[in-house]
């Protein structure tokens, strides 16, 4: 089976926080590929402005165009309407029913997992791997047990040292021209620089 990793997100914009995750969760569980899914319609974030998909998808293609185990899929930017984890999965695992996937995702959100649309197909159709900040964290470890007997979810861990930086940071700091250098890709910088984003 191969075993491919999905690094979810609205990337507005991909930061290296994101790759760091990425190349963590390729060394930590022996992955093959991670693949980079920037979301359609983010319902989830409707209160923030989010640059269309295309946009974010070619911030993507530049950032992890040089790690050849790195790829882009535009599968939520094309299928229109609200993005939900559960319906790419299902299309990902139709197409591709030789691979086994890992879903990358934070802690904050595996807590929150059950108010996605149908958990239980998320957790039919992968393994979890929930970036941790502390190993002892007793909630996370609540949650996971619980998911683990209701749902039989396959949990796993990402012991990577958190950057404590966001999109939202990002945004805010281009927005008042402050240096985004050795957050952001090159690449990404000279995109948002010549296409003038985020700056209103």
């Amino acid at each position: 089976m191969k075993k491919v990793g999905i690094m979810g997100g609205t990337f507005n914009p991909i930061h290296i926080g994101h790759l760091l995750l990425a190349e963590t969760a390729k060394s930590q569980y022996g992955l093959d590929t991670i693949l980079f899914i920037p979301s359609g319609c983010p319902y989830m974030k409707r209160e923030a402005p989010v640059l269309p998909g295309e946009i974010r998808a070619e911030m993507v293609s530049l950032a992890i165009r040089n790690n050849s185990r790195f790829s882009l899929s535009r599968i939520e930017i094309e299928r229109g309407g609200n993005t939900y984890t559960c319906d790419t999965l299902r299309t990902l695992k139709k197409e591709n029913p030789d691979t086994e996937y890992y879903f990358i995702l934070g802690a904050d959100s595996l807590l929150a997992i059950e108010s996605w649309k149908n958990p239980e197909e998320i957790f039919a159709s992968c393994t979890l791997l929930t970036a941790v900040r502390d190993e002892t964290d007793r909630e996370l470890e609540a949650a996971e047990k619980r998911l683990s007997e209701k749902y039989h979810a396959k949990i796993g861990r990402l012991m990577c040292k958190n950057m404590d930086i966001s999109s939202t940071d990002i945004r805010k700091f281009i927005k008042n021209g402050q240096s985004v250098r050795y957050l952001v890709p090159d690449a990404v910088i000279q995109y948002i620089e010549q296409h003038k984003l985020y700056r209103k």
